[in-house]
């Protein structure tokens, strides 16, 4: 038989890798820092391969403790939940999901507490970041992303498609010379006079619509001061913008169908603008038979197809 190495230097190495420092590791294994680092040394040597570099007082993985990362916090939850079952204990699964940062900020931090409610006893990391994003590396579970070809050697599936909607406050939107209700003549004296609020995607949200795209969509040719107002590096920035009453954003219908419910926004005009491409989920093969993953993938998507679908909207994607 194989001489297996150290179980409980695995789990010293398993636990610094995923909480990002010894220090951590020690904290959640209750032993000092250094015997972290003397279990993980152990392991080194028996494996007779480096896990970790020191690099500037900072211990980075290296490939091969990349490789065995993923694997091992799997094994460590399998045993975790065999033992906590044979006890009789509560099961805490551990979740790590990814959504763009607008949606990390507001939208989505808002409602955890319904899942938690409606699951149970979870423990969930909520990271907001761009694409592409790590799944291995950050050992995220799943991952909500616009548009599916990030990850094509991964599951993915579309659940949603959104559209943007000019939306403000109810007062900007009682400004003479504007429209006063949902449907109004859509000229260009429909918007004239009022503030844009423009959204800044960056170089990886290309594919979303700007306001001259909102206009020549329309048949309308833009104005120069049109082209000119606040503008906003991510989609929630600009939505709190029109909540606030400094102009009209083009908001992502999953974002502002429920400032719209409760009044803070309204619509101006009536014309969407549906996008180009789908919000996608993306599981990688480890997490895809976890039971937490699997009920959070199913409220994840009734909440967006719930949001854009609000009546609020009028639009059905």
């Amino acid at each position: 038989m194989v001489a297996l190495p150290s179980l409980r230097g695995l789990q010293a190495f398993e636990a610094a890798a995923r909480c990002g420092s010894f220090a951590a590791a020690a904290e959640e294994l209750s032993v000092s820092a250094a015997a972290v680092s003397q279990l993980i040394r152990t392991v080194e040597d028996q494996m007779g391969r480096k896990l970790f570099l020191r690099v500037n007082r900072r211990a980075v993985l290296t490939d091969a403790g990349r490789e065995m990362l993923p694997r091992l916090t799997t094994a460590f939850e399998e045993i975790g939940s065999v033992s906590r079952e044979l006890g009789g204990a509560e099961l805490r699964s551990r979740l790590v999901v990814s959504v763009p940062p607008s949606m990390a900020m507001g939208w989505l931090s808002t409602r955890l507490a319904k899942f938690v409610a409606g699951h149970g006893a979870v423990d969930i990391a909520l990271r907001g970041e761009d694409d592409p994003v790590s799944f291995d590396h950050d050992l995220i579970d799943i991952r909500l992303s616009y548009g599916r070809s990030h990850y094509r050697d991964e599951v993915t599936e579309e659940i949603v498609r959104d559209a943007v909607y000019p939306v403000c406050a109810p007062a900007v939107a009682l400004e003479p010379g504007t429209a006063r209700e949902i449907g109004g003549p859509e000229t260009a004296g429909t918007l004239a006079g009022l503030p844009l609020i423009h959204t800044d995607w960056g170089p990886t949200g290309a594919s979303f619509p700007s306001w001259r795209s909102w206009f020549e969509a329309a048949g309308m040719a833009p104005s120069r001061a049109g082209q000119r107002g606040l503008s906003a590096n991510s989609s929630r920035a600009a939505l709190d913008l029109a909540i606030s009453g400094l102009g009209v954003a083009l908001a992502q219908g999953i974002y502002c169908a429920e400032a719209l419910e409760d009044g803070r926004l309204v619509r101006p005009v009536a014309r969407a603008l549906v996008l180009s491409q789908t919000y996608c989920l993306t599981i990688p093969q480890r997490s895809i038979r976890r039971e937490v993953v699997a009920a959070f993938r199913t409220w994840l998507t009734e909440e967006c197809q719930q949001s854009v679908g609000s009546p609020t909207l009028g639009t059905k994607l």
